[in-house]
């Protein structure tokens, strides 16, 4: 990794964690260059705005999720594949920085609504939510399957301040539940 990309990774895990912690609105540059140790100019080099940290983190996420889509859409549409879209799901949502987007996401929803990265990422979900189902199924199933991949979601996050559990056995349980969930179609 080079000392560009190096630093341009520090400063979106640094201002993640601090969006996360005290809110989009509520961390500023300023903030954001003195924990880092560094001076606005420098943080102004790579970035010119928090919403580009955040785009730029987003667009991974976004290429990574659109990546899987239409490996999603080229697969046969059968239950194994579907079970395949929520392993592959739930490996890519762990790896990186990804989990941190969703959080940043679910605490700063009205922060960047409009952000064409953010919608688009909205969007691609709801296409592989449907990718969990045949178009004739009824709303029931439908629902159900969509829920499996928001289990994957939500499911890590409900127990990752337990002590008595390791991220990796939170991250088991809420694919188990996640594939448990898929009904054969």
């Amino acid at each position: 990794m080079t000392e560009n990309a190096d630093t341009r990774t520090r400063i979106q895990q640094t201002a993640m964690r601090l969006f996360i912690e005290q809110g989009y609105e509520a961390t500023s540059l300023r903030e954001i260059a003195e924990e880092l140790g560094v001076t606005k100019a420098a943080l102004y080099y790579h970035f010119k705005t928090k919403e580009d940290i955040v785009a730029s983190m987003a667009e991974r996420r976004l290429a990574n999720m659109s990546a899987l889509l239409d490996w999603g859409k080229a697969a046969p549409p059968t239950p194994e594949t579907r079970r395949e879209l929520l392993r592959r799901y739930s490996e890519d949502l762990f790896t990186s920085c990804n989990q941190e987007i969703l959080r940043f996401s679910e605490r700063n929803q009205t922060a960047l609504r409009t952000h064409p990265t953010f919608v688009a990422l909205r969007e691609t979900t709801v296409a592989m939510a449907k990718l969990l189902s045949d178009p004739e199924d009824p709303a029931t199933v439908r629902i159900k399957n969509a829920m499996a991949l928001f289990a994957i979601h939500g499911g890590a996050w409900l127990l990752s301040d337990d002590p008595r559990f390791t991220e990796q056995e939170c991250r088991d349980a809420a694919l188990e539940v996640a594939l448990d969930l898929i009904t054969p179609g």
